[in-house]
């Protein structure tokens, strides 16, 4: 039974399930059908699945034309989970989001195997891809593939491998970025290589899914943690009358054991934000108290309230209150040139301002219409920066730095700019950095 199903997924005759078409599921499955695998999709919303098979992507830097490329050889989406039968390969791209005790919220998680269990069968490899807590495949996963009778390792196989996409990044893609992979057991591992090597240029083969799990958060709490310091340094420079962009850029002229990272406005994205909290919950459970960990994630949070309290002071400097003020927030995805909301730290400072009593606004040329979002509704679209646009309002808050911005014009036209991401860095006049 391994070795037969190994040869499928070798000779591409194997069919690929993915459960989860969003950010993550729609490169797996474009990339998985350009090279031939017939491929399903399930998800649970029906406007998403009629849109996917009828070719419309959904996601901006997915074009439409890739998606109904993907259809006319083959993909399909569906709602019906039953269809899970059909395929040799169950691979789960769900939202692993936090509650709102900001501890891991595994639903979506639980939800879906639930889902998928009754459709397990003998020669089946599953793999969970989701951000989670070391232990998460062998403790939620492992017990539902088994509860029919099944025996991982044996004749079913479970893998964990981490996502690594970086939606809007021209310099990598799915194929070009190398994939961790942990296996249950040294079966699991040989099917879950065998499932992606055919997609992926580089695979990085690790001894447990435990190791595979704990690897995707040491890469991103890797990185809240350099971005905390950041940011806990540009309130620092702010102080001391120093321009922190102008520290980093000389800093990084170093050539060894100095790597740059930026201040802005707060973390965004479905990682960073979040995984520092999967391994501080899970490390209690050890009797650990992650401290160094958990600074950073607080130094962070805290940046939304800093760009508001620097929006105020520059409003008092115009003789102005918050209360009562016109503000636009410029960008409201979480990076630069996507149109990606997921944990936006934009939108956290539209609540703010909100909330201080101001009237808010927001223009993003990548989100024409506020999305519907989990913990977040505002009944806006995007407004267009034309001149008496940008007149009209007391303060605009630069969030995200899109490339699509005029920048000249927002600055000749705006009366008060607030710049959380150091684009005006060297201009003094009606801009206050933040």
């Amino acid at each position: 039974m391994l070795n037969e199903l190994i040869q499928k997924l070798k000779d591409r005759t194997a069919i690929i399930g993915i459960a989860g078409l969003g950010y993550v599921g729609q490169p797996l499955l474009l990339r998985y059908t350009d090279i031939g695998y017939k491929v399903i999709g399930f998800d649970i919303d029906e406007g998403k699945v009629n849109d996917l098979n009828n070719g419309y992507s959904q996601i901006e830097h997915i074009s439409d034309d890739r998606m109904k490329n993907a259809v006319s050889k083959g993909f399909e989406a569906t709602f019906d989970f039953s269809r899970a039968s059909e395929c040799d390969a169950l691979i789960l791209c769900v939202p692993t989001p936090l509650s709102k005790h900001r501890e891991p919220d595994m639903s979506f998680v639980v939800n879906t195997t639930d889902m998928l269990k009754k459709y397990f069968r003998e020669g089946q490899v599953v793999s969970l891809e989701s951000t989670t807590y070391p232990g998460t495949t062998e403790e939620i996963l492992l017990p539902r593939l088994e509860e029919g009778g099944l025996k991982v390792g044996e004749n079913i196989y479970l893998v964990y491998s981490p996502e690594r996409e970086d939606p809007g990044n021209p310099n990598f893609e799915t194929r070009t970025i190398p994939k961790v992979v942990g296996g249950q057991t040294k079966a699991c591992k040989e099917v879950g290589i065998a499932l992606y090597e055919q997609a992926i240029d580089q695979i990085v083969p690790v001894s447990s899914t435990k190791a595979a799990e704990l690897t995707k958060l040491l890469e991103n709490i890797h990185r809240a943690v350099n971005i905390g310091l950041v940011n806990e340094m540009k309130v620092v420079a702010d102080r001391m009358g120093i321009d922190i962009f102008e520290v980093i850029d000389a800093a990084k002229t170093k050539p060894f054991g100095f790597t740059a990272y930026y201040p802005g406005p707060g973390l965004g994205g479905h990682c960073i934000p979040i995984d520092p909290f999967y391994l501080t919950w899970k490390a209690r459970e050890y009797g650990l108290h992650t401290r160094f960990i958990e600074l950073s994630g607080e130094v962070n949070r805290a940046m939304p309230e800093y760009v508001v309290s620097k929006l105020m002071d520059g409003l008092n400097d115009t003789n102005k209150s918050l209360r009562g003020s016109k503000v636009l927030v410029l960008g409201i995805a979480y990076k630069k040139n996507v149109d990606d909301m997921r944990e936006s730290p934009s939108v956290e400072i539209m609540e703010l301002i909100q909330a201080k009593g101001a009237e808010v606004a927001y223009s993003d040329p990548h989100v024409p219409k506020f999305p519907k979002m989990r913990e977040h509704s505002f009944n806006l679209s995007s407004v267009s920066l034309t001149p008496e646009a940008l007149a009209s309002f007391d303060a605009v808050v630069l969030a995200t730095d899109h490339d699509k911005f005029d920048y000249d014009a927002i600055y000749e036209h705006a009366k008060l700019i607030i710049d959380s991401r150091g684009k005006y860095r060297h201009v003094n006049s009606k801009v206050v950095k933040a």
